[in-house]
């Protein structure tokens, strides 16, 4: 289990790098293989993986449908909901939102767009809090969309809360 998980979240970093996409072939595979896996190992343990991802989707779900989430990162916040389980998945989540906004940060800067992105942030903020009815919606598909390898942070989150001890089935 240990291994395929590394190995998703290292193809996760590489295609997300290189393609600014992450395949479902490896979001839904490794779903389903981490549920598989934690059923054969311990049928108990795939409630926990099933609360696991439905927590991710509960929270990506949500970015996805804001704009501020690429669908690939949504179903890999899934899948690692699926091999960390309900239990270890929120701790991930915090350090991927650290990690992220770092990340968003200094692609900012280095893009020299940091003032735009800070105004887009606010605008969306503002647009989430009036449910609409005041701020801008910005979409990663908007000619003025800054985009962030996101796949990155959060493999970096699972890997953290797994490397501190959070038990694999």
């Amino acid at each position: 289990m240990d291994l395929l998980f590394a190995t998703v979240l290292t193809l996760a970093v590489v295609y997300d790098l290189r393609e600014r996409r992450i395949p479902n072939a490896l979001t839904v595979g490794g779903l389903c293989a981490a549920l598989v896996l934690r059923l054969a190992i311990d049928p108990a343990s795939a409630v926990g993986g099933l609360q696991g991802a439905g927590l991710g989707l509960a929270v990506a779900l949500p970015l996805f449908a804001l704009g501020a989430f690429g669908a690939g990162d949504g179903k890999l916040v899934i899948a690692m909901g699926a091999f960390l389980g309900w239990e270890g998945l929120p701790a991930a989540l915090l350090v991927t939102g650290i990690v992220g906004g770092l990340l968003s940060l200094a692609y900012a800067v280095r893009r020299g767009v940091i003032l735009p992105v800070l105004y887009q942030t606010r605008d969306l903020a503002l647009y989430c809090v009036t449910l609409g009815q005041a701020g801008e919606r910005h979409t990663l598909s908007a000619p003025s969309g800054t985009t962030v390898p996101y796949g990155v942070a959060i493999a970096i989150g699972a890997a953290f809360v797994w490397m501190m001890g959070a038990p694999l089935p």
